[in-house]
């Protein structure tokens, strides 16, 4: 392993150390035993949920509690404006653009958690403890601009924290903050599934049940996750005699799942995000609609899946632009074989992209929605989503992907370097 690799991996290491040790600094002016109490009886909810995917920052009220969903809310506005409207589209393009582009989403998140912020703090106004002590510890209006400042502080630390993980450490930044979240939880996980047998309101084949489950749904992403198709391509023999000291690429790789982790990611933000602005409210109508998007009911996932399908085919279209991949083989002068060069080829990579993003989207899709189905006819009293061990498994592995291709880029730096 190469001395810039080691310090990618560090530099990584460190952010996510530091978002760990910003989960554990609450908001000036809160009870966090109430508000943990609070939580603990809300964890098979939208508010168990959310606190999941927040690394448990959630129900210890930490300024990073309201977590990287509003960073996310923000990019999937940009995205779908970006899609309608050709000059924002353009702008992503460029370069300079692109640094507009992402000035907009800072913005856009600097509002959406100041509205976040906000409703949390009048929610937790009438918030009580068991023995009716209030949650919070300062008067209304105080409490309300500290913690929306404290809040907002916190959130734009996260996002500048996953920022600099993709720029100088290792992987995507903000879904290895999501991945760091998550896997905080398992010890936790643990310890309480295990006290549930104990105690008798878990049986232990259940629990191995549980097991088989994330077992078979670990084993099937890694095994669509490294699928793809090849598209064979032909070069003239004009260009392989003049590039015959070059490797040259003969086949075109697309993945079974273009889309990667960012449908089931875009989806929870959705419906997370309404549950946590409806949740300072104390309507018994909007309460019922929470209620109905609870993440252990039906409707909640049965949205989950509309919207990962509908994300899916919406984030390939972006990600896989068939245009461009025919108008470079034109000009390396490569082809594939049985098909024109131009518009063909194009139309050609689009319908080979179009049926594989409609089997993953289907296979994203059953695995964030399936592994709750039948942890649920089990009569588990939890929540368990396969959304989660989606994340982890994907983030997991596009990060070895990169360090891999790191080790392999400084071997051959090396070589290049002694004349091999």
């Amino acid at each position: 392993m190469g001395k810039e690799l080691t310090n990618k991996i560090l530099i990584t290491l460190a952010f996510i150390f530091a978002y760990r040790i910003l989960a554990y600094v609450p908001v000036p002016g809160v009870n966090i035993d109430v508000i943990k109490e609070f939580f603990d009886s809300n964890s098979s909810n939208a508010l168990g949920f959310f606190n999941m995917f927040s690394g448990k920052a959630a129900e210890r009220l930490s300024i990073i509690s309201l977590g990287i969903m509003p960073y996310i809310t923000a990019s999937i506005v940009m995205e779908l404006l970006a899609a309608t409207f050709p000059n924002l589209g353009k702008m992503k393009k460029e370069r300079d653009g692109m640094v507009k582009y992402m000035q907009i989403i800072r913005y856009a998140t600097i509002g959406i958690t100041i509205v976040q912020a906000i409703g949390v703090s009048i929610g937790l106004q009438s918030m009580t403890g068991r023995t009716g002590e209030s949650a919070i510890m300062l008067d209304t209006g105080t409490f309300v601009a500290v913690a929306t400042v404290s809040m907002l502080a916190g959130t734009m630390l996260l996002m500048w924290i996953g920022e600099q993980i993709t720029q100088r450490g290792i992987g995507n930044g903000i879904s290895l903050i999501i991945f760091a979240g998550i896997v905080s939880g398992i010890p936790s996980a643990i310890g309480g599934t295990i006290n549930l047998v104990n105690t008798g309101e878990l049986n232990f084949l259940v629990v191995i049940g549980i097991l088989a489950v994330i077992l078979i749904t670990v084993g099937t992403i890694i095994y669509v996750e490294m699928g793809e198709r090849r598209i064979p391509i032909s070069y003239s023999r004009k260009v392989m005699m003049q590039n015959q000291d070059k490797r040259i690429m003969n086949y075109v790789p697309i993945k079974v799942n273009l889309s990667g982790v960012i449908p089931p990611i875009f989806a929870s933000a959705i419906l997370m995000f309404p549950s946590t602005i409806m949740q300072a409210s104390t309507n018994k109508y909007i309460l019922a609609i929470n209620d109905f998007l609870n993440p252990n009911g039906y409707m909640f996932n049965i949205l989950t899946f509309i919207f990962v399908i509908f994300f899916s085919y919406f984030y390939a279209s972006i990600v896989f632009n068939a245009k461009d991949i025919s108008e470079n083989l034109k000009k390396q002068g490569g082809f594939i074989p049985g098909v024109r060069p131009g518009a063909s080829t194009a139309n050609f990579l689009n319908e080979v992209a179009s049926r594989l993003t409609f089997t993953g989207a289907i296979y994203l899709g059953l695995i964030s929605t399936l592994p709750w189905v039948l942890v649920k006819m089990m009569g588990v009293p939890f929540y368990f989503g396969g959304t989660a061990v989606l994340i982890v498994v994907q983030v997991a592995l596009d990060t070895m992907r990169k360090i891999e291709a790191q080790m392999y880029m400084n071997k051959y730096q090396t070589l290049s370097a002694v004349g091999l």
